[in-house]
This record gives structure tokens, C-alpha cells and sequence, in this order.
């Protein structure tokens, strides 16, 4: 089916604005051409944080404005979910189901930081608790650290960027939004929204481009108090050597064990991780890659998870019926497929899958992987789960625990004390419990330790972040007159 490619604008301080050079936009299930997007200059990006820092330095922001536009914005998001889905669908790799997801997570994400907006207090400080103090008192409150620079990945092309611009607006920061060059057409949408919310004008910018071209102008301008990323390990490392003395807030990915006991409700953990491991097409930072199994239950679990495997369909992101979708290329499909053959060449078998058609990937169920091999070590993100035998809790939190990441697990139980005890032992920032690693909502702090990231996202301790305290302390006088 033709569709008309569509001319995109940037949006600068404000303003639509175009660039004096293009790129395109493709989607990945037959590399269709779906739009023209600006591709941003050096001078674009300073123009954008100068604006920003204008617009911060030189106008109130108070909290009644700020709820007002957020509030607006998601009502914008809601009179407009469709298109946001199909937007999301066309341009990334989610199925039309996931992408409606999505949005709606999107538009509570908005209005949860609207909501956070109006709650974000100080606290009054007991001066007199040191000797010589007794006629101080005071508090501390906290306020906007400036300019919010953000930088987002392709897989969740609206939700990730909802996240970073809902709290920076909600704190009174300006932000300035890199998305990613794959899917910029669901930040550009976004950012409609606030423009049809009457943001004032400087306190968004989404800037389209190569972030070779104007990453590190984000990054290192100093002008920009924070980056917010979301993306790899490697470009995060990147980062923080470029930033500089700033605030840096990352999550940078996993991947993602789950424990499963003997113990354990098999059917539900095997529902659970099948869905956790192959929504999104595997491209997922908390999706679940590595599952640990004790042996009583491993033949069943392996066999039940096989099967659900094989009934998944994958196909067309546009029909209500399919489970999975392509890869957001066909080069990170490659990427998968190598990994695969790598581990196969090193003794792991497949159960299911293990075949590519362009940029659609079979979903893939692997045994008999090594430990150090590079698909149990590093994060796959695609759609390949990897399921291996344990003899005890302590040896799966052993293996689970023996990566550079730790983001997210899941351990599924009925015992309460081995609940309790993984919780202790995993080095992770989340554990769920009965459940995949594959849960969040967008109101909890969300990130993780290791060369998982820096920092927690969740709206409310986003906001946090990109606040600072002050402290003010009154001196006085104990008399009238």
C-alpha cells in the first residue's frame, strides 16, 4: 500500500522550523518511506538551548501554569490516541496493540507529572538542635535547575520521551529532546501536544539529526544542567566522559534474569516471561532475556514455554492479530541472528526459532548456553530468551548477579523467605516478585546499578533530580522594638 510521505518540521523554541538538509524516515516491516524530517545542524541545537535558556531565565513558570500545560497536553494526547498509536506503529517496531499501550502509559505519564507538579515541597529544618542555634529557624525548598537536555531511544519512541519532558515541565525546567533518528515522528507529536497546550514558548525543543552531528553540542553545552539518556551502555559511558560536572540521569539497559522455583505456579511464570521476553520484538531494557529454572520444574517449564513460543504470530504490525513484529531494522536483525549462530557454535541449542526474514526475527528460545558467552552477558535486545537449569536459589542468584547489568529480575515462588532472601542477594534496582522483570508502572522509580545507569526515572524522582535544594536560614532578633 503507497502511503503520501509526509515533510516534517522540527520544533525550535516553539516554532516549526525546517533544516537546510533532510532525512528519512523508513518503516522497518517493508522500508517503506514515511517521512522527510529535518536533519538538525550544530547551529540548530545551540539555538535551541539558547532559546531555553532564555525562556527559563527570563519568564515565571509558576506550578498553576506548568499543571495547566501538562493537563492540556495529555487531554491533546487523548482527543488524539489513534494517531499516536499509529505513529508509533508505523515508524518503530511495536504491534498497532503494544503502540496503543503505549500511548496510554504516555498520557498518564504526562498527567502523573501534572499531579507531582503541586507536590513538590520542601521541609522545615530544627536549627535549634545545635547549641548557640536556639533564635535560627528555617527550611529548605526545592527549585528548577534550568535547561533539561534529553536524549531517547527507538523502542519506546513516545512513552521514553513522555518521561523526560513531563517531569523537566513539571519542575519549571526548559528541555531540549534528541530523539532517536529511527522513530523522531512520535516526539515530534508530542511536542504538537504541548504546542497546542501553550507551553510557553522555549520551555520544549525536539531537534531531529544525527546524534553525531548534535549530541555532543547537547551534552557539553554549558548552558544544559542535566542530560537525561536512555540508551546503551556504550554510548552512556560517552556521555558521562563528555558531560562534564553536571547531572547525569541514565538508564542504559539489561539483561534481565527471572528465577523460577520448584515451588512455583509453572503455567503463570511461563505466561509471564513468554510475554516479558518477546513484547516489543525483545527490544525491551527490562524484557527478559536470561530465565533460571530448578530442575524439578525445568522440563515442563522448558517445554510449556517452547510451546506458547511456537503459537506467538509473527506478522504485520498493523493487524490486531500479531504477537510480534519486525526489529527496527534489519541490521539489528543481523545483529541477533549472529549472536545466535555464535552460541550455537559454542554448544547452545535452539528449541525455537532461530531464523531471520529481513528485518523480522523468529522469537527464539536457546539451551545449553554458556555462561560467558556473549548472548548471557550482554544484552541481546531482540527477541531471544536464553532457559537454563539450577540446582538451588543461591546458584541462580549466582548466575542472575554475573553480568555488568542489573536493572531489573523477576523470581517466581510461593515461599515467602526465598522471596525475601533473593531480594536481599539480587544487585539489581527492582525485583518482582511473581512476576517478570518485565513490569513497571511510570510512577515508581524505574533504573538500575552496575552498567545498568546512574540515577532513577519515575516521574516523581525525575523531578527530584532535576531539582536542587536550597536551604534558608533566618537569624533572629529575640526582642521588639
Amino acid at each position: 500500500m503507497q502511503i503520501q510521505v509526509e515533510i516534517k518540521k522540527m520544533f525550535i523554541g516553539g516554532k516549526w522550523t525546517d533544516a537546510n538538509q533532510t532525512f528519512d524516515v523508513f518503516n522497518p516491516e517493508d522500508n517503506q518511506l514515511l517521512a522527510k524530517v529535518p536533519l538538525a545542524s550544530k547551529e540548530d541545537m545551540t539555538e535551541a538551548i539558547g532559546l531555553a535558556e532564555q525562556a527559563f531565565e527570563n519568564r515565571e513558570f509558576p506550578t498553576h501554569e506548568r499543571m495547566r500545560v501538562l493537563h492540556q497536553a495529555a487531554s491533546y494526547m487523548k482527543k488524539h490516541k489513534e494517531l499516536f498509536a499509529t505513529t508509533i506503529a508505523s515508524e518503530g517496531s511495536k504491534t498497532i496493540n503494544e503502540s496503543r499501550s503505549e500511548v496510554e502509559r504516555s498520557i498518564q505519564t504526562i498527567e502523573i507529572s501534572a499531579e507531582e507538579a503541586r507536590r513538590l515541597n520542601g521541609e522545615t529544618i530544627n536549627f535549634d538542635q545545635n547549641e548557640g542555634s536556639e533564635n535560627r529557624v528555617g527550611y529548605q525548598y526545592r527549585f528548577p535547575i534550568g535547561v533539561v537536555g534529553a536524549i531517547t531511544p527507538f523502542n519506546d519512541p513516545l512513552n521514553l520521551v513522555a518521561h523526560k519532558v513531563g517531569p523537566a515541565i513539571a519542575a519549571g525546567n526548559a528541555v531540549v529532546v534528541k530523539p532517536a533518528s529511527d522513530t523522531p515522528l512520535s516526539a515530534l507529536l508530542l511536542a504538537e501536544a504541548f504546542s497546542q497546550a501553550e507551553l510557553p514558548a522555549g520551555y520544549l525543543s525536539v531537534i531531529t539529526g544525527s546524534g553525531r552531528e548534535i549530541g555532543e553540542t547537547l551534552i557539553t553545552h554549558p548552558s544544559v544542567k542535566m542530560v537525561s539518556f536512555t540508551g546503551g551502555l556504550h554510548a552512556g559511558e560517552r556521555i558521562a566522559e563528555q558531560a562534564g560536572i553536571k547531572k547525569l540521569n541514565m538508564e542504559l539497559g539489561s539483561n534481565s534474569p527471572v528465577i523460577v522455583l520448584n515451588d512455583a505456579n509453572v503455567q503463570d511464570a511461563v505466561q509471564a516471561c513468554v510475554s516479558g521476553a518477546f513484547a516489543a520484538a525483545g527490544q525491551n531494557c527490562i524484557g527478559v532475556q536470561r530465565i533460571y529454572v530448578e530442575q524439578d520444574v525445568y522440563d515442563d517449564f522448558l517445554q510449556s514455554f517452547s510451546e506458547r513460543t511456537k503459537e506467538l504470530r509473527l506478522g504485520f504490525k498493523r493487524d490486531e492479530l500479531t504477537d510480534v513484529g519486525p526489529m527496527i531494522n534489519e541490521s539489528e536483525a543481523a545483529r541477533v541472528e549472529s549472536w545466535v549462530n555464535e552460541a550455537v557454535a559454542e554448544g547452545a541449542s535452539i528449541q525455537v526459532g532461530g531464523r531471520r526474514d529481513g528485518a523480522f526475527y523468529q522469537p527464539t528460545v536457546l539451551t545449553n548456553v554458556s555462561q560467558v558467552a556473549k548472548i548471557a552477558q550482554e544484552e541481546i535486545f531482540g527477541p531471544v530468551v536464553i532457559i537454563h537449569p539450577v540446582d538451588s536459589l543461591t546458584e541462580a542468584i549466582r548466575y542472575a548477579n554475573n553480568t555488568n547489568y542489573g536493572l531489573q529480575a523477576g523470581i517466581f515462588t510461593s515461599d515467602i523467605d526465598k522471596a525475601f532472601y533473593t531480594i536481599k542477594h539480587l544487585h539489581v534496582g527492582g525485583v518482582m516478585i511473581n512476576d517478570s522483570s518485565d513490569y513497571r508502572i511510570d510512577a515508581m522509580p524505574f533504573g538500575g546499578v552496575k552498567g545498568s545507569g546512574l540515577g532513577r526515572e519515575g516521574v516523581k524522582t525525575a523531578i527530584e533530580t532535576m531539582t536542587d535544594p536550597k536551604v534558608v536560614c533566618f537569624r533572629l532578633q529575640d526582642r521588639l522594638g
